[in-house]
């Protein structure tokens, strides 16, 4: 077996370059059963391009762990004559990732213009933040809170009636640039907002009584690059010095345990950790305004996929938050709220725990700031998909991830500390 893993080894020197159609991609899916397995997926990821999904990296595999990867077309024979030699349990998610790509946009609603039920590119978000606000000016403002890498704007929208003294929560969509569901939760949430106020009496007294801020994307130059080179690319696109690799994991780039478990110094890493906290202008950006706001914000909510998760702190250290069983408690609601709807079955609990070790996240920084109330969703799916989730399901996915962030945002109205 060590052998067949050197002869694909030796072919796979150019496969760095990326082949950006994505045809006969393959995503695999596999359960190593002990460490023998797990030290082949090691091997297979030191020897060639692996883009694992699910955990995000393989330093994170251990035996019994569900594992998602995607692989080059070229490769993909020869990896799964390898899984089937080592015996190790596995299935072919996607067979085809460029067909998979393509599928996602099935919405009825391909219009050029901005909508709320398929995936809307940057420049067709960034106008529309100036739409909605100039739409709704009694309800919604927007403001720029930095500048990316590239240069483009990040627009912030605050919403809510003006009152006096009023505490916030705020909320981001879009660290990670192929998790394109989590831009679009932002943008219905605040469509929702808008368009229920006054009618429904939860969000018109969430409106009245709290101010949201919500960062539609954070990592806007990568979720750029998702649409105009790499469906598949995660990280920023600010250049590391020294390295050929760009971009680092605005996720694992916050000081909260920075660059420890289950982050990477290395720039050609997909969880690399900048070269310093805050080294990302994105970054930067988010938590100067959260540093400004401190004495306001009460709860931090950041969108993700996908896993079908609801975690809180911590998620770079084992130890439980001092607040643990009123984070759990609320957590589990959350996810009773939002599974009554279409029955989305979510996992709730610590990060560290529940997932896996990562460091330098945003949710863990923000609590350990005094926000105590600071959570992360992994919406949909549970890997069918993967980041290539359809635009039919935006609409059932945002709806009842909505159920669960006003559960979370009434409990904190009513929490306020």
């Amino acid at each position: 077996m060590w052998a067949l893993l050197v002869l694909i080894g030796a072919a796979s020197v150019s496969a760095h370059l990326q082949d950006l159609s994505f045809d006969g991609q393959k995503v695999f899916r596999v359960l190593p059963q002990n460490d023998e397995q797990v030290e082949i997926l090691n091997f297979l990821a030191s020897i060639m391009e692996v883009d694992f999904w699910k955990p995000d990296s393989v330093t994170l595999v251990r035996p019994k762990m569900q594992v998602d990867f995607r692989v080059e077309a070229e490769k993909s024979f020869d990896v799964e004559g390898l899984l089937k030699e080592s015996g190790m349990e596995y299935q072919v998610l996607i067979d085809n990732l460029q067909a998979a790509l393509d599928a996602q946009f099935d919405s009825k609603a391909r219009t050029a213009s901005h909508s709320y039920e398929k995936y809307n590119d940057w420049d067709t978000i960034a106008a529309w933040t100036a739409d909605i606000a100039a739409q709704n000016p009694d309800l919604v403002s927007r403001s720029v809170i930095g500048k990316t890498y590239e240069g483009r704007p990040m627009y912030l929208l605050k919403m809510g009636k003006s009152g006096p003294n009023k505490k916030a929560i705020f909320m981001d969509c879009g660290f990670h640039a192929r998790e394109w569901i989590s831009p679009a939760f932002c943008q219905w949430f605040v469509k929702e907002a808008v368009e229920t106020y006054g009618k429904d009496t939860v969000m018109t007294t969430l409106l009245d009584k709290l101010d949201f801020y919500v960062l539609p994307v954070v990592n806007i130059d990568g979720y750029v690059y998702t649409w105009t080179n790499d469906r598949m690319w995660r990280k920023t696109r600010s250049k590391n010095p020294g390295s050929i690799c760009l971009g680092t994991d605005p996720n694992r780039n916050l000081d909260a345990g920075w660059c420890t478990l289950g982050a990477s110094k290395s720039p050609c890493s997909s969880t690399y950790c900048g070269s310093a906290p805050e080294s990302e202008k994105e970054t930067k950006a988010l938590a100067d305004f959260i540093r400004e706001h401190l004495s306001t914000i009460k709860a931090y909510l950041t969108i993700h996929s996908y896993s079908q998760l609801l975690l809180f702190p911590y998620s770079y250290t084992y130890d439980l938050p001092s607040n643990y069983e009123e984070l759990n408690s609320i957590a589990k609601a959350a996810s009773k709220e939002l599974a009554s709807l279409y029955n989305t079955k979510y996992t709730y609990g610590p990060g560290a725990k529940t997932i896996y070790p990562a460091a330098g996240g945003s949710d863990d920084w923000a609590y350990d700031q005094g926000i105590k109330y600071s959570f992360t969703f992994e919406l949909r799916d549970t890997g069918r998909y993967g980041f290539l989730l359809p635009e039919s399901q935006i609409k059932p996915t945002c709806e009842e991830t909505l159920l669960a962030v006003k559960y979370i945002a009434n409990y904190v109205l009513e929490h306020l500390y």
